[in-house]
C-alpha cells in the first residue's frame, strides 16, 4: 500500500503540551485534531523519558484511532504504541531497519538538510524526505542556514519527480503555497498551528486552502 502523504503535515512537539493538566490537555487536543479532517500527524518528544513519550504516543493513538500516526525517533516505542510510522535520522535507527521492523506499510521518513544528506536519504527505503531549513525557525535547533524557496527548487531538481518531499522549518500560510508551488509535496508546521489558542481551527484553515494544491 502506497504511503498517502497529505499536503499538510503537522509536527506536534511536545514543547507545545502543558505539564500541568497534561493528559487532559493531550486529550482534548487530540480529538479535536481528529475531528478536524487530520489525516496524518508527527508526534515529536525529544526530551521525554520513555515512559512519558510511550505514554503520550498511546494516548494519541486512542484519541486519534482514525488517523496516521508518525513518531519521532523512536521505532520501539512507534511499534508499542500502535502508530503508524516513524521518523528517523542521524542517530535513529537506520531507515532500512526500521522498515525491516514495522513493514512494508508503515510510514517511514527521514530529512536531509544538505545535499550529500539528500543524496543519501534517496538511498534509503523511506516514504518520504524531509528538507530545510527554508526559512528561520524557532520551534527546532539547528545551525543550516536556510535554504529558501530557491532551494526548495534545488532540493526538488535533485530528487526527481518521484521522491515525495517535506519541506520544514519556519513556513507560515502566506509563504506554504509557494513552497508547494517551487516543488515540496507537502509542509511540515508545528509552531504555526500547535502554538494558536485553537489549534484545529488553525489546522482547518491550513487544510482548507492548501489541502488539493497537489490535485
Amino acid at each position: 500500500m502506497a504511503f498517502d502523504l497529505p499536503t499538510v503535515y503537522p509536527i506536534l512537539d511536545s514543547a507545545s503540551i502543558p505539564v500541568d493538566g497534561r493528559v487532559e490537555f493531550l486529550d482534548r487536543l487530540a480529538k479535536s485534531l481528529a475531528e478536524s479532517g487530520l489525516r496524518l500527524m508527527e508526534y515529536r518528544n525529544k526530551f521525554g523519558s520513555d515512559a512519558q513519550v510511550l505514554a503520550d504516543a498511546r494516548q494519541l493513538r486512542a484519541a486519534m484511532s482514525s488517523t496516521v500516526l508518525i513518531l519521532d525517533d523512536r521505532v520501539d516505542i512507534a511499534m508499542a504504541a500502535g502508530f503508524n510510522g516513524v521518523h528517523v535520522d542521524a542517530g535513529d535507527l537506520p531507515p532500512a531497519d526500521a522498515r525491516v521492523l514495522m513493514g512494508p506499510d508503515a510510514g517511514i521518513g527521514t530529512s536531509a538538510s544538505s545535499e550529500a544528506q539528500l543524496a543519501e536519504a534517496l538511498t534509503a527505503p523511506v516514504d518520504y524526505i524531509a528538507f530545510g531549513p527554508v526559512f528561520p525557525t524557532t520551534t527546532k535547533q539547528t545551525s543550516v542556514p536556510p535554504i529558501g524557496i530557491e532551494g526548495v527548487r534545488r532540493f526538488r531538481s535533485l530528487a526527481g519527480p518521484e521522491t515525495k518531499l517535506v519541506a520544514a522549518a519556519g513556513i507560515t500560510l502566506e509563504t506554504a503555497s509557494a513552497i508547494l508551488g517551487a516543488g515540496a509535496d507537502a509542509v511540515a508546521v508545528s509552531a504555526a498551528i500547535f502554538s494558536k489558542s485553537d489549534p484545529a481551527a488553525e489546522l482547518r484553515r491550513w487544510i482548507a486552502l492548501l489541502g488539493d494544491l497537489r490535485s
